[in-house]
C-alpha cells in the first residue's frame, strides 16, 4: 500500500530512507532488548519540533493508530493536556511561546499580524516576521525578520552561555523557523515557495542546494491519488462547503503545482529531510556543547486549512507524518548522538462546521457577514457623523480605533462599538484595552481553568495589541461563506485551539503520562535544567517540568 510516492535522496549521504514516506507496512516486534540506562548527563542535542495545528483533540484520535515517530514518543513522557494558553492562538504568537517560556504578553507576539497606525508606510497592517522598515516593503511582500520578537530563545541563552553551541531551525513557514530560531542562529531556512530560502546574503549549504533540486524535481512530477488505509476509508465521506467538496481527498497532484504540494504529506517529508541533513553535514550534537535544532512541520495547517481535521485527507495526513518521524528518527539514532526530542504544536484547530453539524453541533456555525469590521465601523461613522474608516482589524480578535479620532469620538466610538458586537447572536464577549490591562497576569494555574479574560491578558502587548478584543461563540468558525482555498481556522480563545499535546524522547528516559494541564512555556525551563542552564524566573513565564518522574528530580539537577 502506497501513502506517498517515495522523494529522491535529499544528499548522497544517508538522509531519510524515505522523505516523502514509504508504505505503512505491519511490523514484527523487535526481540526484547535490555532496557537502556536512564540518561544522567545532558543530552548532546536537543530537537525541538513542532506540528502546525496539531491539536490534543487530534493526537488523542490518532495515538493509538501510531506504528513510526509518535509511537517512538509515546514511550516518553507524554502531557497530552499542554496549552497554548493565551488567547492568541495564531501560528506566529504560538511558535514564540516554544523555546522562550514567555507567553505572548512578553514575547510581543501578540497575533500573526497588527495593525500599527503609526507605521511609515500606506500599508498599516504588520506581519509577525517582517521588517517593515524596509522601503517599499508591504505585509504581503515583506523581507523575513526577528525584529519583532521581544525574548531570546533556548538557542540564544544556550549560545550566549556558549559561543560553541550551534543553532538551527527549518520550518515550511518562515514565522515558525524565525521564532523558534530566535536572533541568533548558525543556520535558518524555510519554504519561499519553490524551495528553501534564508535572510538575504546568507551562503546556501550545499545540503540546502541539493534538497531544493531533489524538491524541484518532485514537484515537476506528477503525483497520483495515495492509497487509503482502511483507517482512512472509514473516513473518507464528502462534505460539501459552499461550492467545494472535502472529506475524499488523497493528494492527487498535477506535474509543476507546488500549492498543492505544499498542502500534502510530501511537505513535511522535504522539511524533515533538509533537517537531517543538516544534522548530519554540521555534525550537530558531536562537539564538546550541546546544540539545538527546531523543526517546523507545517502541512498539518495547510491541510487542516484546506480540507478540515476530518475525513481522509487529515487521516492520511497523521499516517504519514508518523511514518516520517519515523524515518527521522532513525538518521539521528545513526549519527550515535545522545539526543532529546520535545514535540508539540503552535496551537490546535476544529474541524469544519459542516461536518461538525452532520455530527450533531448545531452550534458550529460559520461567522456571519454581518461581523465585518470594515463594515460595522463604516456603519458607527455614518451614525457619529464621523468619516473615515472609525474601526480597523477583525473578530475573533483585535480590533482598533482609527488613530485619526478626538479622545470624544474614541469614546463614543467605543461605546457604539461595544453595543453593536455584544448584540451579534456569534459574539461571546467584547473587552476593552482597560478591562485587559487591569486583569491581573495569570499564575500557574491549570490553563484550563483561566477565565476569557486571563486568557486575553496572557497574549495583550501594550504597544500592538487593539482597542477592543472580540471572541466568537464557541464552535464558531471565522471563515465566512463563500469559501474560497480555506474552509476551516482556528485562533479562537476556546480549548480546542489552545490545548496541544507536549512530548519529550530521549533514549533511557523513565515513560510517564501526565494528564493535568501544563504549558508550551513550560518546555524551555525543561530543557534549560536538562543541559544545567540557569534561566533566572523572573525572565520567563514557565516553569520545570520534572521529566523523571521519580526520585531523580530533573528540575534541582
Amino acid at each position: 500500500m502506497r501513502l506517498v510516492r517515495p522523494l529522491a535522496s535529499l544528499a548522497a549521504a544517508c538522509l531519510l530512507s524515505s522523505t516523502a514516506l514509504v508504505p505503512l507496512r505491519a511490523q514484527e516486534a523487535p526481540p526484547a532488548a535490555p532496557a537502556p540506562a536512564a540518561p544522567t548527563t545532558p543530552p548532546k542535542l536537543i530537537v525541538a519540533i513542532s506540528v502546525d495545528q496539531f491539536s490534543a483533540n487530534l493526537f488523542a484520535e490518532y495515538r493509538n493508530r501510531f506504528t513510526g515517530g509518535f509511537a517512538r514518543l509515546l514511550d516518553g513522557q507524554v502531557f497530552p493536556s499542554g496549552y497554548q494558553s493565551h488567547a492568541a492562538t495564531e501560528t506566529c504568537p504560538g511558535h514564540s511561546t516554544i523555546l522562550t517560556g514567555s507567553r505572548p504578553y512578553r514575547t510581543g507576539i501578540m497575533a500573526n499580524d497588527w495593525i500599527d497606525q503609526k507605521a511609515a508606510r500606506a500599508d498599516k497592517k504588520v506581519y509577525c516576521a517582517e521588517d517593515e522598515t524596509v522601503p517599499g516593503s508591504t505585509s504581503e511582500d515583506y523581507t523575513v525578520s526577528d525584529r519583532h520578537l521581544k525574548v531570546p530563545t533556548l538557542g540564544e541563552r544556550m549560545k550566549n552561555a556558549n559561543a560553541a553551541t550551534r543553532v538551527v531551525s527549518v520550518a515550511g513557514k518562515d514565522r515558525a523557523a524565525v521564532m523558534m530560531g530566535g536572533h541568533k542562529v548558525d543556520e535558518l531556512w524555510w519554504w519561499g515557495g519553490k524551495g528553501f530560502v534564508s535572510y538575504a546574503g546568507r551562503t546556501m549549504p550545499a545540503v540546502v542546494q541539493r534538497a531544493n533540486a531533489a524538491v524541484t524535481r518532485q514537484i515537476a512530477t506528477a503525483q497520483p491519488a495515495l492509497d487509503l488505509p482502511a483507517l482512512c476509508q472509514a473516513r473518507a465521506l464528502p462534505v460539501q462547503v459552499g461550492t467545494r467538496t472535502v472529506g475524499t481527498g488523497r493528494f492527487e497532484r498535477t506535474a509543476g503545482d507546488a500549492g498543492a504540494f505544499r498542502r500534502s504529506p510530501e511537505f513535511d517529508g522535504a522539511v524533515l529531510a533538509l533537517a537531517a541533513g543538516l544534522i548530519q553535514d554540521m555534525k550537530l550534537g558531536q562537539g564538546a556543547t550541546t546544540d539545538i535544532i527546531s523543526v517546523g512541520a507545517s502541512a498539518t495547517d495547510y491541510i487542516g486549512h484546506g480540507f478540515g481535521t476530518e475525513g481522509s485527507e487529515m487521516c492520511l495526513q497523521m499516517l504519514a507524518l508518523d511514518r516520517s518521524l519515523g524515518d527521522f528518527f532513525q538518521v539521528l539514532d545513526a549519527t550515535g548522538v545522545d539526543y532529546e526530542v520535545v514535540l508539540t504544536a503552535d496551537h490546535g484547530g476544529q474541524d469544519i462546521a459542516e461536518r461538525h453539524a452532520q455530527h450533531g453541533m448545531p452550534e458550529a456555525q460559520r461567522q456571519s457577514a454581518n461581523l465585518d469590521v470594515k463594515t460595522i465601523g463604516a456603519a458607527i461613522g455614518q451614525k457619529l457623523g464621523i468619516a473615515g474608516p472609525v474601526l480597523l482589524g477583525g473578530v475573533n480578535g483585535d480590533v482598533w480605533y482609527d488613530i485619526k479620532l478626538t479622545a470624544a469620538q474614541r469614546a463614543a466610538v467605543e461605546r457604539e462599538a461595544i453595543a453593536r458586537f455584544s448584540a451579534d447572536p456569534q459574539v461571546e464577549a467584547v473587552f476593552t484595552r482597560k478591562q485587559v490591562l487591569a486583569t491581573p497576569m495569570p499564575g500557574h494555574s491549570e490553563p484550563q481553568t483561566w477565565s476569557l479574560l486571563e486568557r486575553a491578558r496572557a497574549s495583550f502587548d501594550p504597544q500592538r495589541s487593539g482597542d477592543l478584543l472580540v471572541p466568537l461563540k464557541p464552535r464558531v468558525t471565522p471563515v465566512p461563506l463563500p469559501v474560497g482555498a480555506t474552509v476551516a481556522s482556528h485562533g479562537s480563545f476556546w480549548d480546542y485551539d489552545r490545548r496541544v499535546p507536549i512530548l519529550f524522547w530521549r533514549k533511557g528516559m523513565t515513560p510517564f503520562e501526565q494528564p493535568l494541564g501544563v504549558e508550551t512555556v513550560d518546555i524551555l525551563p525543561t530543557l534549560a535544567a536538562l543541559i544545567h542552564l540557569p534561566v533566572p524566573a523572573g525572565e520567563i513565564d514557565g516553569r520545570c517540568l520534572d521529566l523523571d518522574a521519580g526520585p531523580g528530580d530533573s528540575c534541582r539537577r
